[in-house]
């Protein structure tokens, strides 16, 4: 059974269980405070705080005293369980180890990414992304796409002869924006293939293009509108400026660290690589 079916079946044991830990006149608990203890192992307030925030979300909905009885059963009988184990395994130890350095790691990089970046220094750094950035044309425009320069002739002079645009694309064009009259909606320079876009930038809006060949065939192109894109707003680049800047300070502060200490590292051919999988050298 996991431990959280294991969970499960114990607060579903104690369900009916009420009351409070401690008797009135008792003194103000604290994370050192003893709940429970096995053959003089203590079971800590601050570890059952500590377990109960790790629960998932389901469990966390649970009333405090049904959740704080299944605590103590679940810590009491693992307590039991670790006691009669006698020596420590040497996986266990070396688990615990890496455990402890990634938290104490994680401490550090909690106080980083939690603490708040000063406004100036997201200026900057918004300013810098942007510095010597000018905003790019973007074009709105339609077209009518057939298989020969024959046709595409044909079509430019039923459009100079009065026929509507979106009519006659949905008529003739073998393009998928056909049915919706030749629109292609808005588009930035490189999101179009380069004979198709020298086309658009070539023409004034509402001015209709010369046949136009591409690899799709051949184009009969209307330019209906042009803007110049925004640049996104520091508002809008807060959460990644800010994560940017967070991360150069973690980098920086590794960098320090690592110019402070005193590292060995392994030379190649130090080591062969595939012990890495070999679980029995825990065992010896």
């Amino acid at each position: 059974m996991g431990y959280h079916t294991k969970f499960l079946a114990t607060v579903a044991a104690v369900a009916l269980t009420t009351g409070s830990a401690w008797a009135d006149g008792h003194s103000e608990p604290t994370a050192e405070t003893v709940v429970a203890s096995v053959d003089g192992m203590d079971i800590t307030l601050g570890q059952m705080i500590m377990l109960r925030s790790q629960l998932p979300e389901q469990y966390q909905q649970l009333p405090d005293d049904l959740v704080f009885n299944g605590l103590v059963e679940q810590l009491v009988n693992q307590q039991l369980l670790a006691n009669s184990l006698g020596e420590t395994p040497a996986r266990v130890e070396m688990t615990l180890e890496n455990e402890l350095r990634s938290l104490l790691a994680g401490e550090v990089v909690n106080s980083i990414t939690s603490a708040p970046v000063d406004e100036a220094e997201l200026q900057a750094a918004y300013d810098a992304r942007f510095e010597g950035v000018e905003p790019t044309s973007e074009f709105n425009a339609a077209h009518i796409l057939v298989e020969t320069e024959e046709e595409a002739q044909e079509i430019i002079a039923l459009l100079e002869g009065g026929a509507d645009f979106a009519a006659t694309a949905q008529e003739r064009s073998t393009g998928p924006s056909g049915p919706n009259g030749g629109n292609l909606g808005w588009f930035g320079p490189g999101m179009m293939v380069a004979p198709f876009e020298e086309a658009v930038v070539a023409l004034d809006v509402g001015e209709i293009s010369a046949p136009v060949q591409t690899q799709f065939g051949w184009h009969v192109v209307k330019l209906n509108e042009t803007r110049q894109s925004e640049l996104p707003t520091l508002e809008e680049l807060r959460a990644e400026l800010t994560g940017e800047i967070q991360q150069a300070e973690l980098t920086a502060l590794i960098s320090s660290l690592t110019d402070a200490a005193e590292i060995t590292l392994p030379e190649e051919g130090d080591f062969d690589y595939s012990l890495i999988q070999n679980l029995d050298l825990l065992e010896e």
